[in-house]
């Protein structure tokens, strides 16, 4: 990836409906603890979002991206739960909050 590409501020899309339900319906210390990762997140370079260890983002292998997709994603958005994300460009687009931690990687 060129240098320019992990320099660049993270930006957020949040207009996934299966997101916003998820986030929405959290109790509300994990609903804040999420705002305040997902204020942290814009904050960032595409580079700091790699190296966090916080975050501790990593590509799933176990889910098939849909088409036109190359990876999904999950990253740390509360203590307890990771959420699920693909980069487009300069945005992240967060699709789901998993309700455990084995649910993110499509395992039952």
């Amino acid at each position: 990836m060129a240098k320019a590409e992990t320099e660049t501020t993270v930006r957020l899309d949040l207009n996934n409906p299966v997101f916003q339900e998820n986030l929405l319906t959290l109790q509300k210390p994990e609903r804040l603890a999420a705002l305040d990762t997902l204020g942290r997140l814009r904050q960032m370079t595409w580079n700091q979002v790699y190296r966090d260890k916080g975050l501790h983002w990593e590509k799933i292998l176990s889910v098939k991206p849909p088409a036109g997709i190359d990876a999904i994603y999950s990253l740390r958005i509360t203590q307890s739960r990771r959420a699920t994300a693909y980069r487009d460009g300069d945005f992240i687009r967060l699709l789901t909050v998993a309700p455990d931690h084995d649910s993110t990687y499509g395992r039952q």
